[in-house]
């Protein structure tokens, strides 16, 4: 279980965050949704070690950590491929930073690129694939750390509606085939409502909860179901007011 209690964040004297909690269940997923600049970004910088912590404190599994850099896997908007690798290259960065060798860790991305539809492509450069396959590679990648904690930093948003919602599944496989616990940030509702367990709606800064809803139906969940219409319309009608506020 990952716990956040407490961290409070100012810059220019401003407050960003103030005394922000949360706990993800183990192989759980929430989601975190605000407008704009309200301080999500900020927030994983801060618990992933990127920039200090005025307070607060994190733990995981019940242990007390700095930050979550040798406890978290990272998957952001981009992709962050290397362009003169080829894609099963860029997949198997992490296990090379290991010391891992390329006999032991090629199995394992080979299966995992067999999984995401990637099998075929492996020799591919970033550049001579669709925007949908780099951020599946990237998602292979995701998986080679090896780490039981994922976060996730918008990575569909810059895909189209399509790619997006046959991704969504695809990252449904990190809790249901790979057993992650998994913290995201999303601007787009209906993504959270597809992939979480709880949803977190945040307020303008300095950044606090709003309100947290429980997402207790069952998967593959579609949009048009009663109970996901009244809480999109619930959370929407929550981030207007916040914009007029």
């Amino acid at each position: 279980m990952l716990t956040i209690e407490g961290i409070t964040k100012h810059f220019d004297a401003s407050p960003v965050i103030t005394d922000f909690c949360l706990t993800v269940p183990e192989n759980g997923c929430v989601a975190l949704i605000g407008p704009s600049g309200c301080g999500k970004s900020t927030l994983f910088d801060l618990i992933m070690g990127v920039v200090p912590m005025e307070t607060g404190k994190i733990r995981w599994r019940d242990r007390i950590v700095p930050d979550l850099s040798q406890l978290a896997a990272y998957m952001q908007q981009s992709d962050l491929l290397l362009p003169w690798l080829g894609l099963v290259d860029n997949a198997r960065l992490p296990s090379d930073i290991a010391g891992e060798s390329k006999a032991t860790s090629m199995p394992r991305v080979e299966a995992l690129f067999d999984r995401l539809g990637l099998a075929g492509f492996e020799n591919y450069l970033p550049s001579m694939v669709s925007g949908g396959m780099r951020q599946r590679c990237a998602l292979a990648r995701t998986l080679m750390f090896g780490r039981d904690l994922v976060l996730l930093d918008e990575p569909l948003s810059a895909l189209d509606a399509i790619t997006r919602r046959n991704l969504q599944q695809m990252l449904r496989l990190l809790q249901t085939e790979f057993g992650k616990t998994i913290l995201m940030v999303t601007h787009d509702i209906e993504e959270a409502l597809v992939l979480a367990d709880e949803l977190i709606v945040l307020t303008r800064p300095p950044m606090r909860v709003a309100d947290r809803i429980t997402l207790s139906m069952p998967h593959p969940r579609r949009l048009e179901d009663p109970p996901l219409v009244v809480i999109k319309h619930r959370v929407l009608n929550m981030l207007q007011e916040g914009r007029q506020a």
